[in-house]
């Protein structure tokens, strides 16, 4: 049962099913109280129209054996003042509900005062003048030997010489019951069935409605299975939330492929860069061991720290690629520029003489400048020049050299990982092609850009432009 209404098909028929039950259930009771007050007026007003036309016939004087009383087999009692009962229909056995039990009418008694002119109902009539307050009331009564309820109309009437009398005619009530039963048989065998068919709807057109959802399940689960995420979920032609769902799975799916691949290429080329300098350290080690007289410590050296240098960027990469947010410190971009130039051959800082910050890392952002000023002096003839400035609220770090420069074919590819354009982004160069891709990396963790253009010398210029540094919104290093 649980496993049943877990199912978001079954919970859409049970509520639609319910909703539909209540609405019938409030529209059945309104459609039965209306059909019932209306034929309750109904017989009101037959009572009334029955009970006035003996009361007209008093107003006129007819005597009480005279009156017609007996007329569709209808209740009628005439009561005077004093209560007593003075005509009744001829096959009158019970009746109650009209508060004079009698049915045998009683001898005629002399009339009332002359100047008592208030009937039971408080109002003042003329002789010959019927009232206009009718007292509706609800009874039973036994018309030979039939018994029925009814719907009492009682109707004052002033007569010159019996005083005030009240006729009470009763109109039956069997086709409002007739009708207000027929009416509840109808709606308890039909409304049912109309559930029955609003639940059977609401499952079909739901199945259908999640039809491609569980097709995309299944493709989704066969994925998971085959570890394929070249595989692409179905997409229908519906142009609705279900296929947007599965166009946004699809872009997720090829996001990760693409995730996937990068690992993948990332893991190979990282094996690849690292075989080579511990294959070399291995070697160097071996032949030591054997010969140590032929050691070469200085290579050892170099392929150790090379090493290192690989390590530590595969490990900020895997950093970057995680997520990690950069420390949001003051840096000062200028004072960093020129401690990043400190020591290199044919390095020249200019620009800004005061402070110029950013947000940021000093950590990783020195990193980026190192990184940029490794590349320009392997590829400068020369120089390489620094310039920091501000420009509008960004702050931009421009490192140019003269050497050939980056065709525009390859200004983007040169931030891929593990890529190198020509011979001189070789192995004995020190270079992994790592650095701009890290450069690039951390600049975008920074909300800025990494850039390259051609330089005014004919050389490469990298631009790093950074948001600039909001006031209060750092602290200070």
């Amino acid at each position: 049962m649980s496993r049943l209404f877990g199912s978001v098909r079954a919970r859409a028929t049970l509520a639609a099913t319910l909703v539909v039950a209540v609405a019938l259930v409030a529209a059945g009771t309104a459609v039965l109280l209306s059909l019932r007050s209306n034929l309750l007026g109904e017989a009101g007003t037959q009572a009334e129209r029955s009970a006035r036309e003996v009361a007209t016939e008093l107003a006129v004087g007819t005597p009480y054996a005279d009156l017609s009383l007996d007329v569709d087999d209808r209740p009628v009692q005439v009561v005077d003042d004093d209560g007593v009962l003075v005509a009744a229909s001829e096959d009158l056995e019970r009746i109650s509900g009209t508060g004079i039990d009698a049915v045998k009418p009683q001898p005629a008694a002399s009339p009332g005062g002359e100047d008592d002119d208030d009937d039971d109902s408080g109002e003042s009539l003329e002789p010959g003048e019927i009232g206009g307050r009718i007292t509706v009331s609800d009874g039973s009564a036994t018309v030979d030997g039939d018994t029925e309820d009814y719907r009492f109309a009682a109707v004052p009437v002033k007569t010159d010489d019996r005083g005030t009398l009240t006729v009470y005619a009763g109109a039956p009530l069997s086709a409002e019951h007739g009708a207000v039963n027929t009416a509840l048989t109808v709606m308890l065998i039909g409304f049912p069935l109309l559930l029955a068919v609003v639940a059977w709807v609401t499952w079909l057109v739901t199945r259908r409605a999640l039809r491609p959802v569980e097709g995309i399940r299944r493709e989704m689960a066969a994925i998971t299975a085959s570890e394929d995420l070249a595989r692409r979920v179905p997409v229908p032609g519906t142009h609705d939330e279900v296929a947007r769902l599965a166009t946004t799975t699809n872009e997720t799916l090829a996001a990760l492929e693409s995730s996937v691949e990068r690992q993948r290429g990332f893991v190979a080329d990282a094996s690849h860069e690292l075989r080579s300098p511990i294959a070399s350290l291995r070697t160097q080690l071996e032949v030591a061991a054997a010969h140590p007289e032929l050691l070469d410590l200085d290579g050892a050296v170099a392929d150790t720290v090379r090493l290192q240098r690989l390590a530590a960027d595969l490990l900020l990469l895997a950093r970057l690629d995680a997520g990690e947010r950069p420390a949001e410190a003051r840096v000062d971009l200028a004072a960093l520029a020129r401690e990043a130039a400190e020591g290199r051959t044919g390095v020249r800082v200019r620009g800004a003489e005061g402070p110029v910050s950013v947000a940021g890392s000093r950590g990783q952002l020195g990193r980026v400048l190192a990184n940029l000023l490794d590349n320009a002096q392997r590829h400068a003839r020369s120089s390489v020049e620094v310039t920091v400035r501000r420009d509008g609220d960004a702050v931009v770090a421009a490192v140019a050299d003269d050497g050939d420069g980056v065709p525009a074919a390859d200004r983007e590819r040169i931030f891929e990982r593990f890529v190198r354009l020509d011979a001189a982004r070789s192995r004995d160069d020190g270079g992994a092609g790592l650095g701009l891709a890290i450069a690039r990396d951390v600049a975008v963790r920074h909300g800025g850009t990494l850039t390259v253009h051609d330089a005014p010398a004919g050389g490469a210029l990298f631009e790093l432009r950074l948001p600039g540094d909001r006031a209060g919104a750092a602290r200070d290093v």
